[in-house]
């Protein structure tokens, strides 16, 4: 049985897949593939179909891809899930940086497995070198990554 606890952290994963799925349609939708819309200085929205993972890795791999990386979305979001129905209550940074990894991958994984890539358009640029583009999963997974790194280094840990 689901702890109190986890049923939170559940939510925030969810709030984090709800707005990412949310402002990809709105892209999808309002936006032609590769256009780009100036948002500010560096940044830009740049619609773009990402096969690959992290940085376009594998893109070109001619389709298997898109089963591999949605089979490890899989496994890595089920450890997750496991991992936080674990958690002590009062591990809260890590149960935050945990949800927002679950609710990024499970972004991501949405987009796999419906059109057999993902939807990025986030793009931040300096003169004419740009970062990837990203998505809001890819910020979520991110986020909760440097969370992470944080309580390893005793960020949020009550002194003993």
């Amino acid at each position: 049985m689901l702890k109190f606890a986890m049923l939170k952290w559940l939510g925030l994963s969810l709030l984090a897949v709800l707005l990412d799925q949310l402002s990809k349609l709105w892209v999808a939708h309002d936006m032609q593939l590769y256009q780009s819309i100036n948002v500010m200085p560096y940044v830009n929205l740049t619609y773009v179909h990402n096969t690959g993972a992290a940085f376009s890795f594998l893109s070109e791999a001619g389709g298997w891809q898109r089963w591999f990386f949605a089979a490890l979305a899989i496994v890595i979001s089920t450890v997750i899930a496991v991992w936080l129905s674990r958690l002590k209550a009062q591990e809260t940074l890590m149960a935050v940086s945990l949800s927002l990894v679950l609710g990024g991958a499970i972004g991501n994984l949405i987009d796999r497995l419906a059109y057999g890539y993902v939807i990025d358009f986030l793009d931040v640029y300096i003169a004419s070198w740009h970062w990837p583009a990203f998505n809001v999963a890819d910020s979520a997974i991110t986020l909760g990554v440097v969370l992470m790194l944080l309580e390893s280094f005793g960020v949020g840990k009550a002194k003993e």
